[in-house]
């Protein structure tokens, strides 16, 4: 009888254990993520995926909003996979120009380097840059006038073929960057954080080309200069490798976290209609912290 009765009170005290330690909670997490974003004034969207177990979470995961620089990954995937058909090489010099044709009637235009994140490249105008060294700018300085160059080099339309053939069918890139006759009659680059979710997982998972092209992004990726959401609350020892993007009331992230022990997820956080840029921004990485906390507690 004494046996009987301990056994009943060990499965008590182990239910009682599980009772208070139930593990992470998904919804649980998503109430913290949709109160930290209702703290600001604006629209924003998340993408979560655990690359080990398949677990997602999505808030506004396909709501379109303008892609800013975010489209500038869609477009290095786009060069890396005509590298590999053969039509260029990776390190082959093209020309820097600053001279660009509106995809409303073709007439010319150029960027201004006050306007860009990066001016270094406009001192390079006339001169020949291996193709990576524009994809490298594009993607870690955001730099426009790369991206313009990149863009006339593998076409738009091949870039959103790409997207499609990848599942993503929401991402949009129609043009270079500005464009402003094509803006003012609202012909933008789009995106969704569900579509920027999907190209990054199979980026992570070495799926884009090959593995070697896979990585080489990734490798580029994880150089990015702008480092203020998605990796700016998370230990040193984590490594992002993703794309940043903002142009007035609008501001986005998007990649791949690693942790040091090789265990990874992808993290999309797209905004818009905001007016505290400062407090947007600090808003995602707050929760881009919460969304490591989770992963963390989710494995141990």
């Amino acid at each position: 009888m004494s046996i009987l009765l301990s056994a009943i009170l060990f499965t008590l005290s182990a239910m009682m254990s599980i009772t208070r330690n139930p593990g992470p909670d998904p919804e649980h997490l998503k109430e913290q993520i949709r109160a930290e974003f209702a703290r600001q004034k604006g629209t924003f969207a998340l993408a979560y995926k655990n690359l080990q177990t398949g677990e997602e979470i999505l808030i506004n995961e396909k709501v379109s909003f303008h892609a800013a620089s975010t489209m500038k990954t869609p477009v290095l995937i786009e060069a890396y996979k005509q590298t590999a058909m053969g039509k260029f090489k990776i390190n082959e010099p093209i020309l820097v120009k600053n001279e660009f044709k509106s995809i409303v009637d073709g007439s010319l235009y150029s960027l201004n380097e006050n306007d860009d994140s990066d001016s270094v490249l406009y001192s390079k105008i006339g001169m020949k840059l291996p193709v990576y060294d524009l994809l490298y700018l594009m993607i870690i300085k955001s730099s426009n006038l790369a991206t313009n160059i990149i863009i006339d080099l593998v076409g738009a339309q091949n870039v959103n073929k790409t997207m499609r053939e990848m599942g993503a069918n929401d991402i949009q890139v129609l043009r270079g960057v500005e464009d402003s006759k094509a803006f003012r009659k609202g012909m933008n680059n789009t995106t969704t954080a569900y579509d920027q979710m999907l190209i990054f997982n199979a980026m992570a998972q070495g799926k884009i080309v090959d593995k070697e092209s896979s990585r080489a992004m990734v490798n580029v990726l994880f150089d990015q200069a702008f480092n203020d959401k998605i990796p700016a609350l998370l230990p040193k020892n984590v490594k992002v490798a993703h794309k940043t993007g903002w142009i007035t009331g609008i501001n986005h992230d998007a990649g791949i976290v690693y942790l040091p022990d090789g265990r990874k997820y992808t993290l999309v956080l797209l905004s818009k209609e905001i007016t505290d840029d400062k407090a947007a921004i600090a808003a995602m990485a707050n929760v881009s912290k919460m969304i490591y906390d989770y992963f963390v507690g989710d494995q141990k």
